[in-house]
């Protein structure tokens, strides 16, 4: 009998659903999930059509992480040097540095939903989201300080820049997993909704994000990463170079017509 696929996509509308399908494994990342997911990006970026990726899982684990047992990349063995472990992290992997990059570039929301236990490299993965929505049973953790190193692949750079090294520390130093409310707290999750409507809350904030301008969507997302790695003069400057483009849009300007004349065309007490 063969293995189901690790990773299941569907079209709902505009939004791309990807859900990580290893329930027996916990989801662990394997090369073969992170190529399926891949193509799955590939698509979303590439489909005018679609306008928001939502990913989400199956099972009691949302992900527990890399799979160190089964996966195609041994990751114990005896490096030749320091440097090599420096280029393994940029460059294998399962390219999921080369992952990361796309969907932080792609102009397009991605939303995550962590229903369960969410760890290491499923968690990661969720820092390069632009949207993390958790279910009341949600929990986080990093469990690479027991074994003595640190996650590579955004659990200390793109952690930190998300919730401050304060919580960062909490995470990674101290090696202490946080619940849902903890996570909101942090600034790590955007909304907790309740374990039963959890599916339904989830699906509403994408179908809300798919009917949001485009145009706006796409300027908005790379300029608030500007924005957050300059000074602030800087950052008025990305602000008024943003706009100078979204408010030459045809629809930008037939809207803002539009908008007007609804206004002023009603009496005053109206």
């Amino acid at each position: 009998m063969s293995e189901a696929p690790h990773l299941l996509t569907e079209d709902d509308g505009a939004i791309l659903v990807v859900t990580l399908n290893r329930p027996d494994k916990l989801n662990a990342l394997t090369g073969e999930l992170m190529a399926l997911f891949e193509q799955g990006l590939h698509r979303f970026r590439d489909t005018p059509e679609l306008k928001v990726m939502l990913i989400r899982a199956t099972g009691r684990y949302f992900c527990s992480g890399a799979d160190l047992r089964g996966g195609s990349e041994p990751r114990v063995q005896a490096a030749p040097s320091a440097s090599s472990i420096r280029e393994s992290h940029r460059l294998k992997l399962h390219g999921m540095h080369r992952i990361y990059d796309e969907m932080e570039a792609i102009e397009k929301p991605i939303v995550v939903a962590h229903h369960a236990m969410c760890m290491g490299g499923g968690l990661e993965l969720s820092l390069s989201c632009d949207f993390r929505l958790a279910a009341k049973s949600a929990r986080y953790a990093f469990p690479e300080g027991k074994f003595g190193v640190i996650p590579a692949s955004n659990g200390v750079s793109r952690l930190s820049r998300m919730i401050g090294t304060h919580w960062t520390r909490y995470l990674i130093m101290a090696n202490l997993p946080v619940d849902a409310d903890r996570a909101l707290i942090m600034g790590l999750v955007h909304e907790v909704f309740p374990d039963e409507s959890f599916g339904e809350d989830t699906m509403r904030f994408c179908r809300h994000l798919a009917e949001q301008n485009g145009e706006q969507m796409g300027m908005a997302k790379l300029a608030i990463e500007l924005a957050h790695d300059v000074g602030l003069a800087q950052a008025r400057n990305v602000e008024r170079m943003a706009n100078s483009a979204l408010m030459l849009n045809p629809a930008y300007i037939e809207g803002m017509k539009r908008y007007i004349q609804g206004i002023g065309g009603k009496k005053s007490g109206d």
